[in-house]
């Protein structure tokens, strides 16, 4: 079986329609393996994440919601922003910064917006997504939710996305995806989209009620609970049911230069 899908290379501009089976792509009627291509990623528009929408997180959390300065838990999704700094590829390497030993990686699940959204009822949520992708929200350990993790997760390269955006027809049910994480090829974590407190019509709805999602934005369903480290030298690689794999090297800072080229 083949997914239609959207992706973006190197070698050209815009968006390309591909179709992605298990073994090739196929692109302008001729097959290719995947690291036939140089991969960007599928996605130039703003990324939403979401805390606090897997289950197993809000719980974790629940007693501390209980203290100042929230008292209870949350009523709204939290969201913060991955800027467009942040954007990396499939196949692409992911530099930690100096000084830190390991980095925080977050599979989850980017749902890309396909038109703009504004006060989106749930009933209708699905009319306004194009796709969905696969997303590592990557971020230097904190410990704390009090104040925006501008420094932890808005660092250079550290949103993965890719390696394209698999159209939402093609998708049977979206609130229902397994998410695989592996680490050098070891299995280390496993997570649902079901598991998500605000199902992906809720969030939509919810997001949308007090901002616009444009076009070309993505909205991530949320992060998983004490997520997984990368150090330097590690190859994480994140599965996603119906969509594909994220594949990425994670490495020294100081072995990249401006544009993401090995010194």
């Amino acid at each position: 079986m083949m997914y239609h899908a959207k992706a973006r290379f190197s070698s050209t501009t815009g968006l390309e329609d591909i179709w992605v089976g298990a073994s090739h792509i196929q692109w302008k009627g001729e097959k290719f393996a995947e690291d036939s291509f140089s991969w960007q990623s599928p996605i130039i528009g703003t990324v939403y994440g979401t805390l606090f929408n897997f289950r197993e997180q809000l719980e974790a959390f629940r007693t501390e919601f209980d203290k100042a300065p929230y008292q209870k838990p949350p009523q709204r999704p939290i969201l913060y922003i991955k800027p467009r700094n942040t954007l990396n590829a499939h196949l692409k390497e992911v530099a930690i910064p100096n000084g830190i030993e390991a980095v925080e990686v977050n599979a989850t699940l980017g749902i890309v917006i396909g038109k703009t959204a504004v006060k989106v009822k749930e009933q209708d949520a699905f009319h306004y997504v194009q796709g969905y992708t696969i997303v590592n929200d990557v971020s230097v350990p904190h410990q704390t939710f009090y104040r925006p993790a501008i420094k932890q997760k808005a660092r250079d390269g550290f949103c993965p996305i890719g390696p394209w955006v698999v159209l939402k027809d093609e998708i049977p049910n979206p609130d229902n995806l397994m998410i695989w994480t592996f680490k050098n090829d070891e299995l280390i974590q496993v997570n649902s989209t079901k598991e998500l407190v605000r199902s992906i019509p809720r969030l939509i709805q919810d997001v949308s009620e007090f901002m616009t999602l444009a076009s070309g934005d993505v909205l991530l369903v949320g992060v998983p609970y004490n997520p997984s480290l990368a150090s330097p030298g590690d190859t994480i690689r994140i599965e996603i049911d119906h969509i594909g794999s994220l594949e990425n090297r994670f490495v020294h800072d100081n072995v990249l230069i401006a544009g993401g080229e090995r010194v």
